[in-house]
């Protein structure tokens, strides 16, 4: 299996990689730290993407971040800026349908295949019953309704592809270290594994879906 995955220098990106190699799959890993792929970039994303060779059977995409040149979430929207939403919706959302765009011609046309983002269950609108950090929930639902559209594009054209918003769960990654409080977190190696065991239950009867790192389905 050929397996592509973007943001393989974060935490859980990396344990993907090294989780996906030990069960053989031939893995291209790229990041902006190893390869300089800035998705917020459109011409970095069609340089570095137009270059591979498909198809791939997974592309995973696990690009984004909580804390964004060191502002966090906000915990009422008095504290909510133009700028910090902005960026927050650059990378947690229009980075991922960057990359989206060029996943038709990447995907594997004949045979079963799943292309994946990860995304945080805090983007779900119905179960948002907390209020507050309003920029990032913001951007993750928007990173949500981008992949339900795309799956309903690549249906017509990858009958057999499922196209999904994933929710790893609280994950004890930089990103996270700060804001993981009392909830109990898993490693990344942990929720590695947990997120393949959900792809590799993946049919195209899925696409279009939101699931956590058990595999249940998340509201919109």
């Amino acid at each position: 299996m050929r397996a592509l995955v973007i943001g393989a220098s974060g935490g859980i990106g990396g344990a993907l990689v090294a989780a996906l190699r030990a069960q053989g799959a031939d893995v291209t890993a790229l990041s902006r730290s190893g390869d300089g792929l800035d998705v917020t970039d459109p011409a970095s994303v069609a340089t570095h993407l137009e270059a591979l060779a498909g198809p791939f059977q997974r592309i995973l995409i696990t690009t984004g971040a909580l804390e964004i040149d060191g502002i966090g979430p906000e915990k009422a929207l008095k504290q909510l800026t133009p700028e910090a939403m902005l960026a927050q919706f650059r990378l947690n959302a229009v980075g991922p349908a960057l990359v989206l765009r060029h996943v038709p011609g990447l995907l594997a046309r004949d045979r079963p295949a799943v292309v994946a983002a990860l995304s945080a269950r805090v983007g779900s609108i119905g179960d948002n019953r907390a209020g507050g950090w309003h920029s990032y929930r913001a951007a993750k639902a928007a990173l949500n309704q981008i992949v339900r559209g795309a799956a309903i594009e690549l249906a017509r054209s990858h009958p057999q592809a499922a196209c999904v918003a994933l929710h790893p769960g609280t994950v004890q990654t930089d990103l996270a270290r700060k804001y993981v409080g009392n909830h109990p977190a898993v490693t990344p190696q942990d929720a590695a594994a947990n997120l393949l065991r959900v792809i590799d239950g993946l049919g195209a009867q899925d696409s279009g879906g939101f699931f956590d790192w058990a595999g249940k389905a998340i509201p919109w």
